[in-house]
Formats: structure tokens, C-alpha cells, sequence
């Protein structure tokens, strides 16, 4: 069954929502950006900083796991609003599949599920220009009491 709700937030919304609740985020500067929202998913990305360079030139796997969760969690509120700020990482496995270049990487967001008490979805990671997915996460959310939907 497909989920025909639409997005509660624009993109700018969101960030300005992010930057208020979650300041930290932009440490050093702004390298999230949140392009897209649509019913259950998201597209961000991560602008490439040397910081996220380890020895050989390739993407760090830690930035590519916060990536991810950082993406499902916009994912989330996109679709929740302000009430699943709250929203808390359960359960995050991640696939590398191969080196990610020193670019932009791009994560699309699929939601499966908001429910009352879970959000759960993929998310696909990509070097900016390359069509083969570098990593694959699969992510869990413990939703606050009043934020998801009924199950």
C-alpha cells in the first residue's frame, strides 16, 4: 500500500526547522542539504570536505552512516512535522559497496513505514556522478508518542 500523504515541510522549511532544533548539525559549516522531499523519502546531500577524507582518498564510512541517518531523519520529519524532532535512531545497518570518490554524495531516502511507535527505511548512497550505489543503509526510528501515524 502506498502512503499518499504529502511532505508537511519544503526543503528551506526544514532547514531552517534543522538549524533551529539541531544547530550542531553545521558545525564547521553547512555540508547537509536537504534538495528534495516527497511522499516517504528525501534526497541530501553531503558536500564533499576534506574532513571527510580518510587515508587513500575515499569518503569515510562514518560520514557515509551519518549520511545516512541524518537522511532518514529528515525523511522522517518531512512526512511526521515538527512533532518527530524527537525521533531517535533504533536500528542502523549499513552495506558499503565500494570506494566512494572524493565528490558530493547523494542520499535517496525511502520510508516503508510511519507508524506510532517506528519509521523504517532504506536509504541509497551515491557519489555524485557515478550511477552505482557506494552503501546501503537500512534504518529503524523509535517515533515519539505523538508523531507517527496509526499503524
Amino acid at each position: 500500500m502506498n502512503d499518499v500523504r504529502k511532505p508537511v515541510f519544503t526543503p528551506a522549511e526544514l532547514e531552517a526547522f534543522v538549524a533551529e532544533i539541531f544547530p550542531q548539525i553545521h558545525t564547521g559549516g553547512q555540508i547537509y542539504h536537504i534538495e528534495a522531499l516527497r511522499p516517504m523519502g528525501a534526497r541530501i546531500r553531503l558536500r564533499y570536505d576534506a574532513r571527510l577524507l580518510r587515508p587513500g582518498g575515499t569518503i569515510m564510512g562514518p560520514a557515509m552512516f551519518q549520511l545516512a541517518d541524518y537522511g532518514a531523519y529528515v525523511a522522517i520529519m518531512g512526512m511526521a512535522g515538527r512533532d518527530a524532532a524527537d525521533a531517535v535512531t533504533s536500528n542502523l545497518n549499513i552495506t558499503y559497496l565500494r570506494r566512494a570518490a572524493a565528490r558530493d554524495m547523494i542520499a535517496e531516502v525511502s520510508l516503508f513505514k510511519i507508524g506510532r511507535r517506528l519509521a523504517i527505511g532504506e536509504v541509497q548512497m551515491f557519489t555524485e556522478g557515478e550511477p552505482e550505489m557506494v552503501a546501503h543503509a537500512v534504518v529503524t526510528y523509535a517515533m515519539p508518542v505523538a508523531a507517527g501515524s496509526p499503524s
